[in-house]
């Protein structure tokens, strides 16, 4: 008895300190700070996704913020490109998998390498909350993006013939099928890399989304709304992804420089320094 409760104790300190270690991991990345992508940089993954199969859905990240789950488990029902706006009603799970090999002959890799892998769980899930089941309008070049995606989607198709798997999904493998968020994660970094914009993770555009639609002026309300945020958390959601550019806080100091101390005429001059040429 006394072994089991030592062995019980041990598990018990070991379980506490991987908890502590997670809280503390998680604490570290809530607080690191995240720069987001300026307008040059947008302006640069634009050309480069120009060049990408799938290129409105890395649009859909950077223009509207639209999280990786709610993108990839996007199907054509849910889109509206005569009105321009597409609705948010589920989101795309990451695959979870079991072996499928037998006892009697393991493949001896991970369940998710084993070639006769048994996904274990669903493609989607409905989204938690009204906020997260939303509308969001969809600007006219996205709009256009999308036609011209199904267009491609529809070639894609046709030359699959018996090959195509049947999803509905907008954004689709090669041959049809829902996009894995694993493969969709390494093409982003692939796109970081092509564009020679500095690294940063998927998540970071809806960072910089989220800050244009400050820098053009859009009420709180139509934010919190295109961001899926919920009324009771929107204000704290707001604080830690909007981000101040450094341009705008120059500006501010600019104007605070000019209402106390005035627009000066002419240079400030250093009367204890030699100004003769």
């Amino acid at each position: 008895m006394h072994a089991w409760i030592t062995t019980c104790g041990s598990a018990w300190s070991r379980g506490e300190e991987r908890r502590r270690v997670g809280e503390t991991a998680r604490m570290e990345e809530e607080e690191t700070e995240v720069e987001p992508y300026s307008l040059e940089e947008v302006q640069r993954l634009l050309l480069e996704v120009n060049k990408r199969r799938n290129s409105a859905r890395w649009m859909l990240a950077l223009a509207l913020g639209l999280r990786q789950g709610e993108t990839l488990g996007l199907r054509w029902a849910d889109v509206d490109l005569d009105n321009e706006h597409l609705k948010l009603p589920r989101n795309r799970l990451r695959p979870r998998y079991e072996h499928g090999c037998t006892e009697a002959s393991p493949c001896g890799r991970k369940p998710g390498y084993c070639p006769d892998r048994v996904q274990v769980r669903r493609e989607t899930k409905n989204a938690k909350s009204r906020a997260g089941r939303r509308a969001v309008p969809l600007p006219g070049p996205l709009v256009a993006m999308l036609r011209s995606h199904a267009e491609e989607q529809a070639r894609e198709r046709k030359a699959a013939g018996n090959l195509w798997v049947e999803s509905d999904y907008v954004f689709t493998k090669p041959l049809g099928g829902p996009l894995s968020p694993n493969t969709d994660y390494h093409d982003w970094k692939r796109l970081l890399e092509d564009a020679r914009v500095r690294g940063g993770r998927l998540h970071d555009a809806r960072h910089t989304a989220t800050t244009v639609l400050m820098l053009l002026g859009v009420p709180d309300r139509v934010i919190d709304q295109i961001m899926g945020w919920e009324p009771g958390t929107s204000a704290r959601m707001r604080a830690r992804y909007l981000h101040v550019p450094d341009a705008m806080l120059k500006d501010v100091a600019r104007k605070i420089a000019s209402v106390i101390w005035g627009t000066p005429e002419t240079p400030t001059v250093d009367k204890n320094q030699d100004n003769e040429n």
